[in-house]
């Protein structure tokens, strides 16, 4: 069954829109009618993303951002809204791994830096974004956690530390908006196919036969199950809806 949305007249914006999950839901978004903003820090990737979605037939911008810079985060949004007018719907989806160590060998710089990008980096996302829907007094936000978010992993707790940040966040910012028109969830992935799990699995910080023999559902996810999941999340169809975190990890979170 394909779900359809109809996103017309709206804007979206994605970060780390560049490959895997977040140009999955660029695509989406545009596919249902929106004009979107894909930024990601990749120039030469994300230019290559705005081609394919414009020679789609979208109406979409790229802009290069690194999120953990907040002064580039404020001029995304900022040239989102010169541009299309508005935001209404945004997928803070910008996200690293680092290698896997035990806290004790792990280095402040690698800690630092994943920090950086996957929780203050949402933070910095909110922030811009919720100025923007707290003046035309609507809105959705989606932020990227994980199944590390709502789970623990030996040899990655930096990265799932950031994790469940983003859900904290989430949920606070929820409660903040939810007079105010605006809502704010997160998507929790479980192992999707994206280019960052081909890479750890060639690194062998995933094993392909640990992660089936622990998915209930015996495959990985795809990137367009998230962005269905995303673009949900931002529709009327979730009007009563925020400060979730919602899995779409093919049952491994109740395993």
């Amino acid at each position: 069954m394909n779900v359809t949305y109809d996103f017309k007249g709206q804007v979206a914006l994605v970060t780390g829109a560049a490959s895997g999950m977040g140009l999955s839901t660029a695509r989406a978004f545009a596919k249902a009618g929106a004009a979107v903003t894909l930024a990601d820090v990749t120039e030469a990737a994300l230019r290559q993303a705005v081609d394919e979605i414009t020679a789609a037939g979208g109406k979409v911008i790229g802009v290069v951002c690194d999120v953990a810079d907040e002064a580039q985060v404020a001029t995304m949004v900022a040239r989102t809204v010169t541009t299309f007018g508005r935001l209404d719907a945004a997928f803070n989806n910008a996200g690293i791994q680092i290698p896997a160590s035990e806290i004790a060998d792990q280095s402040i710089e690698d800690y630092d830096r994943v920090s950086a990008i996957n929780q203050r980096g949402v933070w910095a996302c909110m922030k811009h974004e919720l100025a923007q829907m707290r003046k035309q007094g609507s809105g959705a936000i989606v932020n990227c956690s994980s199944i590390g978010g709502l789970t623990g992993r030996a040899m990655i707790a930096a990265y799932h530390g950031t994790k469940h940040g983003v859900i904290g966040l989430t949920r606070s910012a929820a409660l903040e908006y939810a007079t105010r028109g605006v809502r704010v969830n997160a998507v929790c992935p479980g192992t999707i196919d994206t280019p960052m799990v081909s890479s750890m699995l060639e690194k062998g910080m995933l094993a392909m036969d640990d992660l089936l023999r622990d998915l209930p559902m015996k495959r990985l996810g795809r990137g367009e199950e998230i962005a269905d999941a995303v673009l949900w999340l931002c529709s009327s169809g979730s009007s009563f809806v925020t400060g979730q975190a919602l899995a779409v990890d093919g049952g491994f979170a109740v395993y």
